[in-house]
């Protein structure tokens, strides 16, 4: 059996113009595959090109990143295999986000926790499969709050609107993806991108800097960094910043990886603000040693 595919990434990755502080994190990166080694969940709605730890490590090293967060993602579902193999050939450079449901046993978050894993993702993203069922998700992520795990959402831009109560009555951390993908097309009026920037004037909020290349109209995604900027300047101790290679389901526009680092110094306008999403705050939040 095999699913729909996807682009492959940009893998010929250039020189960034930006320099990268000493220890940057790309907060926000999977690794797929090999499926002949880690095969895809049979419940995907897609099967990538395979994208492996390997291939990661050749992207960062272009870039100058140092450290990475490995987010599941759906096309492996919650065999967290893959990315709980590279996570371990890291010397210590990788932390992960699980995908789980309630079907893992307390030895199973177990060592998920041991293997580095520090926060758990939920999907709510339509063509990925839509919303979890909500009380399984409120049921887990009560077993896992003992671990200081942290809650990760991927969401779309409506997702944000009717989920809004949901997600208000979670109590603990919540790291949003990909700036909510919220579209620029809408402007920053829009009543997503407004209730995202309500979420993250509580300390228990953070966002992902990343997924310009989603939400942006076009290359070089420069409409995207209004909405960036907003979440910096309202938040800038609780946003980080992510590559999101391979880039899956990109429909037109697949980014050269380091056209997205270069967005960071317009995002971020001053060196210590910079410093801050690409090594404090994930380190903070990931549990990285200086």
């Amino acid at each position: 059996m095999t699913k729909p595919s996807c682009m492959p990434p940009d893998n010929n990755t250039r020189t960034p113009r930006f320099v990268a502080p000493p220890n940057s994190c790309d907060a926000h990166c999977h690794v797929f595959g090999p499926h002949a080694q880690f095969p895809y969940a049979e419940t995907a709605t897609y099967w990538p090109p395979d994208a492996g730890k390997d291939a990661l490590k050749r992207v960062h090293d272009k870039l100058g990143i140092e450290r990475a967060v490995l987010v599941q993602a759906s096309c492996h579902g919650r065999d967290n295999r893959a990315m709980m193999d590279a996570i371990a050939s890291s010397n210590g450079a990788y932390r992960g986000v699980c995908m789980a449901d309630d079907t893992f046993t307390d030895n199973d978050f177990q060592d998920l926790h041991e293997g580095g894993v520090r926060g758990i993702r939920c999907n709510f993203v339509t063509h990925l499969g839509g919303a979890p069922n909500l009380e399984m998700m409120a049921r887990v992520l009560e077993r896992v709050k003992q671990y200081g795990w942290h809650l990760v959402i991927h969401v779309n831009a409506e997702d944000i609107i009717k989920y809004e109560d949901f997600f208000n009555r979670i109590d603990m951390t919540i790291v949003v993806d990909h700036m909510g993908r919220v579209p620029t097309s809408e402007g920053v009026g829009q009543q997503a991108y407004q209730i995202l920037l309500e979420f993250m004037r509580r300390k228990s909020w953070w966002v992902k800097v990343c997924g310009s290349e989603r939400i942006a109209m076009a290359p070089p995604f420069y409409d995207a960094v209004p909405y960036a900027q907003g979440l910096v300047e309202l938040a800038p101790d609780r946003v980080l910043w992510g590559t999101d290679y391979p880039h899956p389901n990109i429909k037109k526009h697949m980014p050269n990886d380091a056209d997205l680092l270069d967005l960071v110094p317009l995002i971020a306008r001053d060196e210590a603000t910079q410093k801050k999403i690409l090594v404090d705050n994930p380190a903070r939040l990931y549990g990285f040693d200086d």
